[in-house]
C-alpha cells in the first residue's frame, strides 16, 4: 500500500516536472482568475486575459482547436466583461440577476446545438482526437461565460458543471496540472455560487 502511494506520488511528480511553463503561467493565471471572479472583483478579467492566451497557445499545441477557439472568443468577452462591469447603472455594483426558465431552456438548447455542431466540424475538418468531447466542453464554457459577464447567478453552476467535465478530458490528454487545478476550480465555481447567491439575496431585502 505504502509502496504504490509512493509510486503514485512519484508520478505526480515526474508530470509537473514535465509540465511545460505556458502551462503553468495559464493555470496559475486561470486560478487567480475565478478566485477573483468570485470576490466580484473587477480584477478578474485582466487576470483572465492573461490566462487565455496562455491557454490558446496551449490548446493549439494539443489540437483542442474547440478550446483554442474558445479562448479567442474569452479574450474578447474578457474585454466586454471589463467593460460591463466598469459601466455601472448605479453607485453600487453591478447587481446579480437569475436565469428564468425559458432563459434555462435557451441555454440548454444552445449547448446542444453548439456542442454537435462543434464536434462534427472538429471531428470532419481536423486532426482532434477528442471532437465532441472537446465541442461539449467548449459549448458550456461559451455558454458559462455570457451569464458570467452579465453577472446571471447560474453561471457558477455551468462552471461547476464543465469543470467537472474537463477533468477527465485533460488527464487523456497528458495536460495534468491542468486537471488538477480544474478539481480545484470546481470547489471555487460553487464557492462563488453561494457567495453570488448570498450577494443577490441581500439585494432584494
Amino acid at each position: 500500500m505504502i509502496l504504490a502511494a509512493n509510486s503514485f506520488l512519484d508520478f505526480l511528480i515526474d508530470q509537473f516536472v514535465h509540465t511545460s511553463l505556458i502551462e503553468w503561467l495559464a493555470v496559475i493565471t486561470g486560478f487567480i482568475c475565478i478566485y477573483l471572479a468570485a470576490k466580484e472583483s473587477i480584477w478578474n478579467w485582466p487576470v483572465s486575459l492573461i490566462s487565455v492566451m496562455a491557454y490558446g497557445f496551449l490548446f493549439y499545441k494539443e489540437a483542442m482547436y474547440g478550446d483554442m477557439t474558445l479562448q479567442i472568443y474569452f479574450l474578447f468577452t474578457g474585454f466586454y466583461g471589463w467593460y460591463f462591469w466598469l459601466n455601472k447603472k448605479t453607485e453600487t455594483q453591478k447587481p446579480i440577476t437569475l436565469l428564468s426558465n425559458k432563459g434555462w431552456l435557451i441555454t440548454i438548447a444552445s449547448i446542444a446545438v453548439l456542442s454537435l455542431f462543434l464536434g462534427w466540424f472538429m471531428a470532419k475538418y481536423t486532426n482532434s482526437t477528442v471532437p465532441y468531447a472537446d465541442g461539449f466542453c467548449t459549448s458550456v464554457s461559451f455558454v458559462a461565460q455570457i451569464l458570467l459577464t452579465r453577472k446571471v447567478l447560474q453561471n457558477w453552476l455551468l462552471w461547476v458543471f464543465v469543470d467537472i467535465c474537463y477533468i477527465p478530458l485533460f488527464i487523456y490528454k497528458h495536460l495534468n496540472l491542468s486537471a488538477v487545478l480544474y478539481f480545484v476550480l470546481i470547489a471555487i465555481a460553487y464557492k462563488g455560487y453561494l457567495d453570488w447567491k448570498k450577494t443577490y439575496r441581500e439585494q432584494i431585502n
